[in-house]
């Protein structure tokens, strides 16, 4: 944890020249000197002033601004960060009181975006790289035999840091990330001994203290007065516990999964099917035009076959079935935000109105894909869906309500990935507008950041796994994958460094800078 916070301050400190935090200076050019490498960088003595040249690692003052500006116009999810607008002075393009779990949101998703458009190629996958081994060695699943080549792949990522960065930026933190990977594999996952839950605790405790000068005994005091308040309202009826909001809409506990995924009612969507080709014979072979038929007619198809199922004695009809068949209540009522299992979803007009970030929803569904519109033969596989929420429907089955999400699908033609898996999307390409609705229980929330090389495209980044996950099938972590959404490639080919060092030639890449000038 403290590991990530000196490294992604070594970083931003010298990306935006931060006095402090700044790896580059005079000394730094002399070690260059000293060692006999990138001797243009050499810094040229004045009368005055003190020159010194533009590196691989600087940026100039529209870079920073740029740099600056991107982590200004990020909006996350509720309890994803701090608010990122907070940290940025756009006045002196710099990043202010960065926070551990700061450093950690910016290292594990927010920097790679923020430095699209900086630096060149080489210098910015070699910083890519290290917040790809970041992402990957604090995942909540990790997969034993991919230790082996993270380690190698973290190795070949400092030499590459080596070649673009000064040597001071190379402190002892930086050399620790070596050995991250062996602490993975003999303690386990990270998140099982980092610090954030302790100091978000702590910060709990500070809030207790109303006298300065006696802190030990306030904190004791409204611990014992909140455990003991949380104690009896464990007998006490129509009571609420300590710290839960009450106007929040819950989710239901355990949400059916709707109509058509159901256990109860499968069955019926295979006689249905078979209902449908021998009622049209002709087109049996058609699996797009069956399956249109099946969605369009199956509610009516159920409600009709459940009633007359109900008729006949011992018919094994369940309760949730027959208010499924019957339909929902008329009445449905429209919600702002929904909570369910813990995370927050919020339509697009109140994010509009909020510094974060709740309605962008991912979707993965088994669906009919074809090559064209002439083609008829359909292939049946899972395809991804990014959207945001518009409105919120609790739809009332009597005993039961169901939440779902009307929502604004990405079409095809604004989903674009690129060469390092970031997924990029138009928000301003609507498709799929005859089937917007989803139930809430189906859906992942994401979030969209400005991509600030492609003007009008958005990065879709991912919340982290809220859920623990089982570590099994190994003596020490277990054979699990490693999930790390939206990187799903992995880091970038070594190959193409060394192709665009090879075309440099060992030139000065940084030839665009302003000079640095110390008094």
């Amino acid at each position: 944890m403290h590991i990530k916070k000196n490294v992604c301050d070594s970083i931003i400190g010298t990306l935006l020249e931060i006095p402090g935090k700044n790896k580059d200076g005079i000394a730094a050019r002399l070690d260059l000197l000293n060692m006999g490498v990138k001797t243009d960088l050499q810094p040229e003595y004045g009368e005055r002033r003190t020159r010194l040249p533009p590196g691989p690692w600087n940026l100039s003052r529209a870079e920073k601004r740029e740099v600056c500006n991107s982590f200004y116009g990020m909006k996350v999810p509720e309890g994803y960060s701090s608010n990122i607008k907070n940290l940025v002075s756009l006045q002196d393009s710099r990043l202010l009181g960065l926070k551990s779990h700061d450093c950690h949101t910016l290292m594990q998703q927010l920097l790679p975006v923020a430095i699209r458009s900086v630096l060149e190629k080489p210098a910015r996958y070699a910083i890519t790289r290290l917040c790809f081994f970041f992402n990957a060695i604090c995942a909540k699943t990790v997969d034993v035999c991919k230790l082996d080549k993270l380690e190698e792949d973290v190795v070949v990522t400092l030499c590459l840091l080596e070649k673009y960065f000064p040597p001071s930026f190379f402190d002892i933190m930086v050399h620790l990330v070596v050995h991250l990977v062996r602490e993975v594999r003999l303690c386990g996952p990270v998140y099982f001994r980092w610090m954030y839950p302790f100091k978000r605790y702590m910060k709990v405790l500070k809030g207790y203290v109303q006298n300065r000068t006696r802190p030990e005994g306030c904190i004791a005091e409204r611990y014992i007065a909140e455990e003991a308040i949380e104690f009896c309202t464990q007998h006490l009826s129509d009571v609420s516990t300590v710290g839960v909001p009450s106007s929040q809409k819950m989710g239901v506990s355990k949400p059916l999964s709707g109509c058509t995924n159901t256990e109860e009612v499968l069955p019926y969507i295979e006689q249905h099917m078979i209902h449908i080709k021998t009622a049209y014979p002709k087109f049996r072979k058609r699996t797009k035009w069956l399956q249109d038929k099946h969605n369009s007619t199956f509610i009516q198809w159920l409600r009709f076959k459940v009633q007359s199922e109900l008729e006949e004695d011992n018919n094994g009809v369940s309760e949730n079935l027959r208010w499924l068949a019957a339909g929902p209540n008329m009445a449905v009522p429209l919600y702002r935000s929904y909570l369910i299992k813990g995370i927050k979803f919020n339509i697009k007009a109140q994010d509009d109105v909020r510094t974060t970030q709740n309605s962008g929803v991912y979707l993965l569904a088994q669906t009919m894909q074809v090559a064209s519109a002439k083609d008829k033969n359909p292939i049946l596989s899972n395809m991804g869906f990014y959207g945001v929420i518009q409105e919120i429907w609790d739809l009332d089955y009597q005993n039961f309500t169901i939440p779902v999400f009307r929502c604004d699908w990405i079409d095809s033609s604004g989903l674009v990935v690129d060469e390092l898996g970031f997924t990029l999307v138009d928000l301003s390409k609507i498709g799929h507008r005859n089937d917007q609705f989803v139930l809430a229980s189906q859906v992942k929330q994401i979030f969209f950041v400005d991509d600030p090389m492609h003007r009008g495209w958005s990065v879709v980044l991912s919340m982290p796994n809220r859920e623990y996950n089982d570590v099994i099938g190994d003596e020490v972590l277990g054979d699990v994958i490693i999930e790390c959404e939206p990187f799903t490639r992995g880091m970038p080919n070594v190959d193409t460094f060394d192709e665009l060092v090879g075309e440099l030639g060992g030139q000065n890449i940084r030839d665009g800078c302003e000079d640095i000038w110390i008094e």
